[in-house]
């Protein structure tokens, strides 16, 4: 049981810092929920901290829970710097709590991870992208993520359809125009990308099987 102490003075509660690090994730679970419930600024640090290094799923998506629940001052500029650090899971992370915060500001610098080199930073990017951008930019960003259509396996081609559906009208252009490429898989992936925006309940994998095949023999023709 994590123990809380209700004090004010000083730094972040202790106990709870520490039940934060502890090797039991369901201890780990109910101090980021206590964290989250506390809402006291001063576990900024140790939550994003935490973010970089948790391995169980449903412990991050609790911190992320309990970062969003202090305000945005305190939290928006620790994520942003942690966009520049060297561990992949610390910028994904960072990247999908500043996308459920909501904080338009930190667009960006969201953007500017759109091709990062771990594939997870990059869909995470996206995500988050898709969720922060303008609307006036919203054609730029389904230009900039046309560019790795036809490429990586299929829960990165599916991530990448997925957030150009999120741009709804905005990504229709680019993909009108990518399903006229030269390359057969890119044509395929923009096919079954615009087939999912028009019915987000399409399968996507049939979407893409179905159209790399019509797109493979339109290329022998």
């Amino acid at each position: 049981m994590v123990v809380v102490n209700t004090t004010n003075h000083g730094g972040p509660d202790a106990h709870l810092v520490e039940a934060l690090a502890t090797a039991d994730p369901s201890s780990r679970l109910r101090a980021a929920l206590s964290a989250g419930t506390r809402r006291d600024p001063r576990l900024t640090e140790t939550l994003v901290a935490r973010c970089a290094v948790e391995p169980d799923f449903f412990v991050r998506d609790m911190l992320t829970w309990a970062l969003c629940r202090l305000p945005v001052e305190s939290t928006a500029p620790r994520l942003l710097a942690e966009l520049g650090s060297d561990t992949p899971q610390a910028r994904s992370q960072a990247l999908h709590t500043l996308s459920k915060i909501g904080d338009r500001r930190s667009w960006p610098a969201v953007s500017a991870l759109l091709h990062d080199e771990h594939d997870e930073v990059a869909r995470s990017a996206w995500r988050a992208a898709v969720a922060l951008v303008p609307s006036d930019a919203e054609g730029e960003l389904a230009a900039d993520l046309a560019t790795g259509l036809g490429r990586g396996d299929r829960d990165m081609q599916l991530s990448l359809s997925r957030a150009l559906a999120g741009l709804g009208d905005a990504a229709s252009p680019v993909l009108d125009a990518a399903m006229a490429s030269p390359d057969p898989h890119v044509r395929a992936h923009a096919a079954a990308t615009e087939r999912l925006r028009r019915d987000p309940d399409s399968g996507f994998t049939l979407s893409v099987e179905m159209a790399k095949r019509v797109a493979v023999a339109g290329s022998d023709m």
